[in-house]
């Protein structure tokens, strides 16, 4: 099973795809997704739905899962963070591509085993899980990953929960 993770942003986007066969999770592409500030919205928009979907016809995943957006203070960043994951998931929907949702919570539980993780806890965890080198870098490649791992694992946990046998 392949999935893609995303950590939607509209500056940068991060994505990882990992493989899963079995309990042995491996890397096969990971990076960001990058808009320059000052381009119009419209424009960063457009940019991160077409190389969103490049990715995804390249790397043909099963499934693609995303990092629901946790809302702070600031509402435009929120507003602007909820339309690049709108275009994502937009991409994804038009492949055909069953599309998971989980909250940072979730993410963390799944990677370290406790929701309230500190973001270095998570990147660690996700470096050994995949066995990198080193932690990716932006720290939201790291983050796509870290969602692409959660779903791997989710998935596992929802096919025994349901009677499916494991992937």
């Amino acid at each position: 099973m392949r999935v893609l993770g995303i950590d939607p942003g509209i500056a940068i986007a991060g994505f990882g795809f990992i493989d899963k066969d079995g309990h042995k999770l491996t890397p096969v592409q990971y990076g960001s997704i990058e808009t320059k500030a000052g381009t119009p919205q419209e424009t960063r928009l457009v940019q991160i739905y077409e190389s969103a979907g490049a990715l995804m016809d390249k790397y043909k995943p099963d499934s693609v899962a995303v990092e629901k957006l946790f809302f702070n203070r600031n509402v435009t960043t929120a507003f602007a963070v909820g339309q690049a994951r709108g275009v994502i998931i937009l991409a994804a929907a038009q492949r055909g591509l069953p599309v998971a949702e989980y909250t940072p919570l979730q993410v963390k539980q799944a990677v370290v085993g406790y929701g309230k993780a500190e973001k270095r806890q998570v990147q660690e965890m996700v470096r050994m899980f995949l066995k990198l080198s080193a932690i990716p870098k932006p720290d939201d490649v790291a983050d796509a990953l870290a969602v692409a791992i959660c779903h791997a694992h989710s998935v596992v946990l929802n096919n025994k929960l349901n009677g499916v046998p494991k992937l």
